[in-house]
């Protein structure tokens, strides 16, 4: 006699059978599926079953099943997982856009020519782009004889304008009958907006299936939730990852999505702790507002994890992951403490919006990793493009000069000395976006009674920054720490979380937001600021398996606090003594 379904997989279950009813009548429909409930393995079985269905109509018609994800770790997992089936074409967002536009040449001339970041370079080659071919194989834009290389940037705009034309759209719909889009929370709001505009619910258009969870939406441009009359909603109310005691404070937080455990009877635990109590002054600024100082914080922070080891959690990183949503002390735990006085917007380096973190971050580190151990064709590959052609000995001699000069620099450095250096060698070369910004501020002058631009007194702040800190914030980013930011580990599952939650995100106030949850209603002002701060909340608290603690190092208002024990339970607030 076969097992009783446990209360998660009969959740499951129904909400497969609802997928597969829809994808069986050619219904769009969005799967939502909350934390733990599966969604991979949802999408997954979607798309066996349309393989299985499909595997002698779609190679007779040369068509595909198009699987578009938000990252190339979540396109070659879903790759794997079904085996490399010819008949899936699974790409990232913009490569997906790119295989459907590149044979419009014409058209994306005349497009790219009207787009204003491109005027000042077309002007410079005599203001039109001629019959130059349109290619998206560097990343940056430049036009050089006879080709025009777009950035990352212009692809979905350019896929947007031209969903505008019904013989584009014929050409998806002949292509790709079916596409279903991985988070599609966080897939660009513009690109959703025009599928929605130009395909649901018209005649002849592809099946739509999306698959996320608004509530984990961590993107500032992603679309959120989606809503549509012709998209059929699926809720998917199972929870594999967490035990029932972290289950029942979710669905508190969430009960329009109610969840089911895998397993009613696993034990597990939550603590909050707050630190209303402490008496000393706290930070100030419109950032920093009623957070710990830094050093109190560290203390806070040292102190709950001996209490949390007194319960029986291992600390390793192998078993608990500390979630920091304070992110001054975040960086001074990491080893980049410079940075958040240094950038007005967190998000600058958190997010890489600087061009010159992005830079250092995603190019040149990875190059010099490269290097360090001799895989030259991944050196050139890292920094955005081809291995140039080594002409002679001298050539290849002068690269590795270059490079060993730079791996020496790195290490004492200054990250205006590291950008002085390469704007010295030009190998590696500097991005046209770092080589703007660095002319901009030399070319300042001083003594015109102008006041500088903040932007450029950032950059000139950021110059005297150790470059070692870059090094830091790069193995935060990576994740090779026992500390991250939900960003880093939306998906992602550990046994044990400790959530460390305060001040110092310019987007992000969680004493605000917990008062705002316990009100009748959010104002429509602070509805967008609302949910971001509560997804961010949401995701960190449903990452543990087994247990969860909370530390707010911030001042919390009774309100706030009372939504805390709405949610939490009374018992579980304590206050830490310090």
């Amino acid at each position: 006699m076969p097992d009783a379904e446990s209360p998660a997989e009969v959740a499951s279950r129904r909400a497969l059978e609802a997928m597969y009813a829809c994808l069986e009548a050619g219904e769009s429909f969005r799967l939502e599926a909350g934390a733990g409930a599966g969604k991979t393995y949802s999408l997954i079985k979607a798309l066996r079953f349309l393989i299985e269905r499909n595997q002698r109509v779609l190679p007779r018609r040369s068509q595909q099943i198009a699987c578009i994800t938000f990252t190339n770790v979540a396109k070659d997992e879903i790759a794997a997982r079904i085996d490399r089936s010819p008949l899936v074409f699974c790409e990232t967002n913009h490569a997906f856009c790119w295989s459907l536009i590149n044979g419009f040449q014409k058209p994306l001339r005349t497009l790219v020519e009207a787009m204003s970041v491109w005027q000042e370079r077309i002007e410079e080659v005599g203001g039109s782009l001629g019959g130059r071919t349109i290619e998206y194989s560097l990343g940056h834009r430049s036009i050089r004889e006879g080709r025009v290389s777009l950035h990352h940037d212009d692809i979905l705009p350019l896929t947007i304008s031209l969903m505008g034309h019904a013989k584009f759209r014929s050409m998806v719909t002949d292509r790709f009958p079916i596409i279903l889009v991985d988070e599609y929370q966080d897939t660009d709001s513009d690109w959703v907006e025009a599928i929605k505009t130009h395909f649901l619910g018209q005649p002849g258009s592809p099946l739509f299936g999306f698959f996320g969870d608004h509530w984990q939406k961590i993107y500032g441009n992603g679309c959120g939730k989606l809503e549509h009359a012709a998209v059929t909603e699926i809720g998917k109310e199972a929870n594999f990852r967490s035990v029932n005691t972290i289950v029942e404070c979710l669905n508190r937080m969430r009960p329009e999505l109610r969840q089911f455990v895998e397993d009613p009877t696993a034990v597990g635990r939550v603590r909050v702790f707050h630190t209303g109590n402490w008496t000393g002054q706290r930070q100030t600024g419109a950032h920093w507002a009623g957070d710990l100082p830094s050093p109190v914080g560290h203390d806070a922070l040292e102190r709950v994890k001996a209490m949390l080891v007194e319960d029986g959690w291992d600390l390793s990183p192998s078993h608990t992951k500390i979630l920091m949503l304070t992110h001054r002390l975040l960086a001074s735990e990491q080893g980049y403490s410079s940075l958040p006085v240094t950038f007005r917007f967190n998000e600058s380096f958190t997010k890489k919006e600087h061009p010159h973190i992005a830079y250092f971050v995603d190019e040149l580190e990875p190059a010099c990793d490269a290097f360090v151990a001799r895989k030259f064709g991944a050196m050139f590959e890292a920094l955005g493009g081809t291995a140039p052609l080594m002409r002679s000995h001298a050539d290849k001699a002068s690269w590795s000069e270059a490079m060993t000069g730079l791996i020496a620099l790195r290490e004492t450095g200054t990250v205006g000395q590291i950008v002085d250096y390469l704007r010295a060698q030009h190998r590696p070369r500097l991005p046209e976006a770092i080589e703007k910004r660095e002319r901009e501020l030399r070319t300042f002058d001083r003594t015109a009674g102008i006041e500088m631009l903040p932007a450029l007194a950032e950059l000139e702040k950021f110059r005297e920054v150790p470059y070692v800190e870059i090094k830091a914030l790069r193995r935060y980013l990576d994740g090779h720490s026992p500390f991250e930011t939900k960003h880093g580990v939306k998906g992602a599952e550990f046994e044990n979380v400790l959530v460390v939650i305060g001040r110092g995100w310019n987007q992000y106030n969680f004493g605000e937001m917990l008062e705002l949850a316990g009100a009748q209603a959010v104002p429509a002002a602070k509805q967008a600021a609302f949910e971001r701060n509560r997804n961010l909340f949401y995701v960190a608290c449903s990452r543990p398996k087994r247990r969860l603690a909370l530390l707010f190092t911030q001042q919390l208002s009774p309100a706030a606090l009372g939504t805390l024990e709405q949610w939490f339970g009374v018992g579980v607030l304590e206050s830490l003594p310090l």
